[in-house]
């Protein structure tokens, strides 16, 4: 072939190959995925999500920030302000500017080599030039771009679970600081009673009305009551901390207030009804784990492609010598598969995808599991805390008012008065953990059919309230 046949074969090939990589090219998208995780997101929790650039110094969300922290904040408020300031949270939405870059990488072609030499002896200078290009990178641009972008989507799977994790852990703590702030006000009621009842123990002893033993009794009572209160307030103070640190606000922010009782229980609970099915179609993980498996698959099909040929480089080459005219040429380079055929490499793509598969098929066994035994825990939390409201407390007050009329009648010493007083504290305590088992449980529920955790909530019955009392 002569330098006059082979100067239009390169030309059409070079025309080709760059007609073919910038149809094939990827850019940037305006909002680097945001939009589809905020949808997700929306859908599963009702609010949406936004991740503030650099150049905004979050300006834009710092009004709605201080118009949320300026009022008791709700569990939705908890919520919201976690999604706008939670810094762990920015950091996972910037995953995917990295998977949006490889996505958008995949799509160029590989930047050409170019190599110079030059030899001289015997009064002659030879000059060779050559300029290569990665054909079987160029090939395969839509195969890698089809992956990237299955790797894409699954960031954005990853990223909308963990805002949908964020908002159920903010729920949980929200209902959590709550709770103990309420318990620990009713410690402190508690260690009043003590305190009055070891008071009125010690001026009845000093006139010998009472024992030593009962005096010792009450005393012992008031010590432990202080001890309790003790470790109820800074229970509350660690609830709000862990609110705290999920909402990542700190300095002025950080003295949010709180509403003094958790919310009313609903009127009747929701029904099973198709929970399972549900959570098959709404669960973050499974749709995950499904694309994970195709994006194997289509990375086996990759690699079969290359089996045999993974290095093919194709270029044009030109030599001059002196006092002779210019040479011109194309050069190939081929990996010859003497020693490596690609099984092994096959071998591990499959096995890969097996694996894959059976961990998507395990997730879906995990996710009905889950879902089914945070309904129970639900279904159970709402019937005790229920039983609490409408038996127990009322029965406790009823025993109060009882138990008042006949010291008022002087049927009943005052320190029975006191030690019923005690008792229907505990009994209004154990309520309100009852209360807060019920909310935890409903938003374990949410999270198990639409995000991807299951139930965290154990329920341990409650000391007996007399047992406070027994002396």
């Amino acid at each position: 072939m002569t330098t006059k046949q082979i100067a239009p074969a390169l030309r059409t090939v070079a025309i080709a190959a760059i007609a073919l990589t910038l149809s094939g090219c990827a850019t940037f998208s305006k909002d680097g995925g945001l939009d589809a995780v905020s949808s997700m997101t929306t859908e599963r929790i009702g609010q949406d999500i936004r991740l503030q650039r650099p150049a905004s110094s979050d300006a834009t969300a710092q009004p709605e920030l201080a118009e949320l922290l300026k009022q008791p904040l709700s569990a939705d408020g908890a919520v919201r302000v976690a999604l706008l300031n939670n810094q762990g949270l920015r950091a996972s939405l910037l995953e995917l500017g990295v998977a949006e870059a490889d996505l958008v990488q995949a799509g160029r072609m590989a930047n050409p080599s170019f190599s110079f030499g030059r030899m001289s002896g015997g009064g002659e200078t030879e000059i060779e030039r050559s300029v290569m290009f990665d054909l079987v990178g160029l090939l395969t641009i839509p195969l890698r771009r089809d992956i990237e972008s299955r790797r894409f989507e699954g960031a954005k799977l990853v990223a909308a679970t963990d805002a949908v994790r964020l908002a159920a852990n903010t729920r949980k703590a929200w209902f959590n600081a709550v709770a103990a702030a309420q318990s620990a006000k009713y410690a402190e009621q508690v260690r009043e009673a003590a305190q009055a009842s070891a008071e009125l123990a010690t001026r009845m002893a000093k006139v010998g009305n009472l024992s030593a033993l009962d005096q010792a009794r009450e005393q012992a009572f008031s010590a432990e009551a202080t001890a309790q209160l003790a470790r109820a307030r800074h229970n509350a103070t660690a609830a709000r901390e862990q609110l705290t640190r999920l909402l990542g606000v700190w300095g002025t922010n950080a003295a949010f207030q709180l509403p003094d009782r958790l919310p009313e229980l609903p009127g009747a609970p929701r029904e099973p009804a198709n929970i399972e099915s549900l959570a098959m179609q709404q669960r973050l993980d499974v749709q995950l784990a499904k694309l994970n498996a195709h994006a194997t698959a289509r990375a086996l099909g990759l690699t079969k492609a290359t089996r045999f040929v993974n290095v093919l480089d194709a270029g044009y080459v030109n030599s001059s010598k002196s006092g002779s005219p210019r040479e011109n040429g194309y050069e190939i380079e081929l990996a010859l598969p003497l020693f490596d055929w690609g099984g092994a490499r096959t071998a591990k793509a499959e096995a890969l995808y097996m694996q894959a598969v059976q961990r998507t098929a395990d997730t879906a066994i995990t996710a009905r599991s889950q879902v089914r035994e945070a309904y129970s825990a639900y279904r159970t939390s709402y019937d005790v805390a229920r039983h609490y409201r409408d038996e127990i407390v009322p029965l406790r007050k009823k025993i109060s008012e009882e138990t008042l009329l006949r010291y008022n009648g002087m049927l009943m010493s005052v320190f029975e008065l006191l030690a019923d007083a005690r008792a229907q504290i505990n009994g209004v305590n154990a309520a309100i953990e009852a209360q807060r088992d019920y909310w935890i449980a409903d938003t374990d529920l949410q999270a198990a059919i639409n995000g991807s955790g299951g139930s965290t909530l154990s329920l341990a019955g409650a000391a007996a309230p007399e047992a406070a009392a027994e002396h």
